[in-house]
């Protein structure tokens, strides 16, 4: 199958920002490659196999990039005007550029950029790279395919942070790769429940949680149209999504649970607080790293 290539360049202060700007314009995943996260890599001890020397050698260009369907063009239009609203309040950006691709040559060409993520409960590692866990170490092992998720970004290390799964029935709501959901098996819920609009995510989460051997139960569905209820949701998505989410997302949390949201741009935060606030939740606990925010929600 062949999809189109959508390529914005831009530089490390911004690349979160255009990163945010696909989302508003429909993308279900993003690739941000950033010369400076090879520079982390290198000085890391983490044990790694392969990274491509031309990388390394590029300029300190940004390249963020999302996939679309091959004969789709409202994205791209989507996505123009939506930088170009943000170019009016300092954004910076350059060249967007668009190339058709085939699905096997996206799926193995950011491969080479990924590295494990360690977080306060598990570590997540990319199948292709070798890994010595320490003693007592969570490992969550992962193949995101062409879903979104893979732990690299912000937002998904954020709600790991906030996560506190154990004991507790589980909602992983817009679930991508899986990661959030089979995070909370490893580290002890009673069950879980992932569910996505998109059918390749789906996928790839079923993959994923059976890698892991993570019972998870998985459909493609809408969170707003089921009757699904859980102790703890966990909703990284965006900013306008959440917003739709908020006046139905307290039928499905149990009484005394918590939700946690991420993907929410720093300049969006207080419209989600408010969203969320008129619906009768509070913040609880909040993370902040770089341009994004997540919180964790109670009512």
């Amino acid at each position: 199958m062949k999809y189109k290539l959508i390529t914005v360049i831009t530089d490390h202060d911004n690349a979160d920002l255009v990163a945010e700007a696909m989302f508003e314009a429909g993308a279900e995943g993003v690739d941000i490659m950033d010369r400076q996260d090879f520079s982390d890599l290198l000085k890391s001890d983490v044990i790694w196999d392969y990274v491509d020397d031309e990388a390394l050698l590029e300029s300190e260009e940004v390249k963020v990039s999302s996939v679309t369907e091959e004969g789709d063009s409202s994205f791209l239009t989507a996505l123009t005007a939506r930088l170009s609203e943000m170019a009016a309040n300092g954004v910076r950006y350059g060249e967007i550029s668009s190339r058709v691709i085939d699905e096997a040559d996206w799926a193995n060409e950011w491969k080479k950029y990924y590295k494990p993520i360690r977080t306060s409960s598990v570590t997540v590692v990319p199948t292709w790279i070798k890994y010595v866990p320490e003693e007592g170490e969570r490992v969550l092992r992962l193949d995101p395919g062409m879903a979104f998720g893979t732990g690299e970004h912000a937002t998904t290390r954020m709600c790991l942070e906030l996560m506190r799964a154990e004991g507790r029935t589980v909602i992983d709501v817009g679930c991508g790769s899986g990661i959030l959901g089979i995070a909370a098996a490893l580290t002890g819920a009673r069950s879980i429940y992932m569910c996505d609009i998109d059918g390749q995510a789906v996928e790839a989460a079923r993959a994923n949680a059976a890698l892991n051997h993570a019972v998870c139960r998985t459909e493609e569905a809408d969170l707003i149209e089921g009757e699904e209820r859980a102790d703890l949701i966990l909703a990284n998505l965006t900013a306008d999504i959440l917003k739709r989410l908020a006046p139905s997302v307290g039928e499905h949390l149990l009484d005394g649970g918590e939700l946690i949201v991420s993907g929410i741009i720093a300049e969006r935060a207080e419209e989600v607080k408010e969203a969320f606030a008129e619906r009768g939740f509070r913040v609880k606990r909040e993370l902040a790293d770089g341009d994004w925010r997540a919180f964790a929600l109670v009512k």
